[in-house]
């Protein structure tokens, strides 16, 4: 059987939190809370499953001072 390829996280279009917690060095509970606030810009459900919008990620990470 082949080798599964994996794509690098900076290419992905949706995140785990685990992921996103490795790529922007934010914990994995501090993201869990704000993928549950109300109008959170770059939450994905797939399901029940929660997923992180890469690039709205950056965005509002970008924009913001403290969080």
């Amino acid at each position: 059987m082949a080798d599964k390829k994996t794509v690098p996280i900076h290419l992905k279009m949706a995140l785990t939190v685990k992921e996103a917690a490795e790529y922007s060095n934010i914990g994995i509970n501090k993201i869990d809370s704000m993928l549950r606030s109300p109008n959170c810009p770059f939450v994905l459900y797939v399901g029940t499953k929660k997923l992180v919008k890469r690039r709205e990620f950056e965005q509002f990470i970008s924009q913001k001072l403290t969080i």
